[in-house]
């Protein structure tokens, strides 16, 4: 039903926006019948973003999953691990310093800094705690993120010619990307899937506590660091193709959970990656069509889908532990 859905949402993508098109449009334009504005339009901007939401949304579905299940706290997110901060402060320097001035390099910048970001985490908690404390990570990861937005804010007032190009960069959006970008962004959502599915039966058994996944065989810490890490690596991705975009990662695994209870993470995994690519595109039309003729930042629609659950998740008592 989800791939039902998430492949009549992709079709409508194309159609829908601030100029709507008949599917004879989409089709003329898709198979070369037309080679006027309107192909122009389908094609390298429809067909891109629609292609980039479902990647972005369904890697940032993952990268939640494994991030609520690894620290049994079902407010974590990506941002969490300084992945977002990280490509910001990378972002910076790739303008500022390095004269990156397209999408794609900024893209690209931004990608290794959200990888780097999550190795110093990663790093400065095993030298502190060979247990691997999902609250030790957490707290470093947003201790680097305050410093690496700290440091953002120094460079920017010191260069405002930066300004501009990042606080494009920095709302987040699938439109007017390079259709390039997707090939940053598949191969990591494909071997992250892979080592969600992996890491899946030891996900379920540190549902309980990490003495009892102990006692059953499970190397805890080295299967947390794994699952931090594969997490930061989707988001990494998706922060490469689209820049940073909230409250998907947040968001996503609470509908599967709630759609599959008791479920095995191996179907969670699935249900995360098109719940989340179904999510993304849906924000991503309304964005275009709520505001028209402009166009609403896509973090704006999903905030105001995110605060909700959010809120939800506070009054429940959800920051302790996941069902």
């Amino acid at each position: 039903m989800l791939s039902a859905a998430l492949l009549i949402t992709m079709v409508a993508s194309l159609h829908l926006g601030m100029r709507v098109y008949t599917p004879a449009q989409v089709w003329a334009a898709l198979s070369g019948g037309d080679t006027g504005t309107d192909a122009l339009i389908i094609g390298t901007l429809r067909v891109p973003r629609t292609l980039i939401a479902v990647v972005s949304g369904a890697a940032l579905g993952l990268s939640g999953l494994l991030m609520q299940a690894a620290s049994r706290n079902p407010l974590a997110e990506p941002g969490l691990l300084g992945v977002n901060s990280g490509a910001a402060l990378a972002a910076v320097i790739g303008i500022t310093l390095l004269g990156v001035d397209s999408l794609s390099g900024l893209g690209a910048t931004a990608g290794l800094g959200a990888l780097l970001a999550i190795t110093l985490v990663l790093g400065l908690t095993a030298l502190g705690d060979v247990r691997a404390d999902p609250t030790s990570i957490l707290l470093v990861g947003v201790t680097l993120a305050a410093l690496c937005g700290a440091m953002v804010q120094v460079i920017l007032l010191s260069n405002e010619t930066a300004l501009e190009t990042l606080l494009f960069w920095l709302a987040g959006s699938f439109a007017d990307r390079d259709l390039g970008l997707i090939w940053i962004g598949l191969p990591v959502l494909l071997a992250g899937l892979l080592a969600t599915l992996w890491l899946a039966p030891a996900l379920d058994l540190l549902r309980t506590d990490d003495d009892s996944a102990a006692a059953l065989g499970v190397p805890v810490a080295r299967m947390r660091y794994s699952a931090f890490a594969v997490a930061a690596l989707l988001a990494g991705g998706t922060v490469a193709m689209a820049g940073p975009v909230i409250f998907l990662g947040l968001v996503t695994p609470h509908i599967v959970r709630r759609l599959l209870p008791g479920t095995s993470h191996v179907w969670l995994a699935l249900g995360c990656l098109l719940t989340g690519a179904l999510i993304a595109l849906v924000a991503d039309i309304l964005a275009r069509i709520i505001v028209a003729p402009a166009e609403a930042p896509i973090g704006t629609v999903l905030a105001i889908v995110g605060v909700p659950v959010l809120i939800g998740q506070l009054r429940r008592g959800g920051g302790r532990r996941t069902a």
